[in-house]
Parts: C-alpha cells; sequence; structure tokens
C-alpha cells in the first residue's frame, strides 16, 4: 500500500474513533431528572461524617453519598449513623422515604404516637419504604447505620410539634 492509502486509512480511523469518543461523551455528560451521570464510588473508609441537620435530635451523624438532599426533584443517596436508644418521635417526608438497614437494629413503627412495643425490628439487612405522608417513628437498637435514598427534598416534619428539635432552643 503506499503512503498515501495508509495515511487516508488512519485519518478515517482517527475521525471515526474521534466521533465515537464525542458521542459517547454527549451521551455521558447528560443527566436524568438533573442527576448526575458520572459514577459514584465511596468507600466505608472515605465517607465524610458530619452532625445531622438540625431536624434530627443531636447525636446522630450523617454523609451524604450522591447529589443533595435538600434539593427538590433530584435523586440523593446519604448514609445515617445513630447511637444504642436513639429515637426519633413520630414524623412524616414529603418525598418516598427508602431505608436499607446496614449495621444494628433499626425499630420502625407506624402511627403518630410513638410505641416501642409496636415497632417492627429491622436487623442490618432490612428495606424499608415510608410513602409520603406516611406518619413513623424509629428507635436505634445498637449502634445502627442506615442508607436513605429516594427524590429530594428530604425533610423530617413532627406530628408533634414540641418534638421537633428545630423549637427546642
Amino acid at each position: 500500500m503506499s503512503k498515501f492509502v495508509l495515511s487516508l486509512v488512519a485519518l478515517v480511523l482517527l475521525s471515526v474513533t474521534t466521533w465515537a469518543y464525542v458521542q459517547d461523551k454527549k451521551h455521558a455528560d447528560k443527566t436524568v431528572a438533573g442527576g448526575s451521570a458520572n459514577h459514584v464510588l465511596v468507600t466505608p473508609d472515605a465517607l465524610a461524617w458530619g452532625p445531622a441537620p438540625p431536624g434530627l435530635p443531636a447525636g446522630a451523624e450523617i454523609a451524604v453519598l450522591q447529589g443533595d438532599p435538600s434539593k427538590a426533584g433530584l435523586p440523593f443517596s446519604m448514609r445515617a449513623k445513630f447511637p444504642d436508644g436513639y429515637t426519633i418521635a413520630p414524623h412524616w417526608h414529603p418525598t418516598d422515604e427508602n431505608v436499607l438497614v446496614l449495621q444494628g437494629t433499626m425499630m420502625l413503627g407506624l402511627g403518630e404516637k410513638f410505641d416501642q412495643t409496636a415497632a417492627r425490628e429491622m436487623p442490618a439487612g432490612s428495606y424499608g419504604l415510608m410513602p409520603k405522608g406516611m406518619r413513623h417513628f424509629a428507635m436505634a437498637k445498637g449502634e445502627t447505620i442506615i442508607q436513605i435514598y429516594g427524590i429530594g427534598p428530604f425533610e423530617i416534619n413532627y406530628v408533634n410539634a414540641a418534638d421537633d428539635p428545630r423549637n427546642k432552643k
């Protein structure tokens, strides 16, 4: 083959490869419902734990894995760490709350009154879904870590305003 033909073949292959890369990059940069198309890989030792927002009683820690839980209409994923005996009074959320128990045991109950005897024991490996508006309460048995995910905003509205830590100043 002549140098001209080899150069032409190389140019065509380079053009096709570049076009394919650009098309793939365009696809990867697209967002789904405002979310990111990028991979998120987080190992437990890399979690950035910090204090829970003021809507939760003191003592909990939160690590956001993906997204921004405060943003409406966008997906998020976060972890919450609770000490043994930690309780969350009856409350509800404006969006569905998906919960995976990763460590310890989460006691979850339904209703507008905290009743530990009515709570269901959810050991590590359990999954729970609290549809938007469902009144529920929780208690940690042993140090407990859960993963919460859904579509934002993630907000906590207490059934009884006196139970809201934001009102206790």
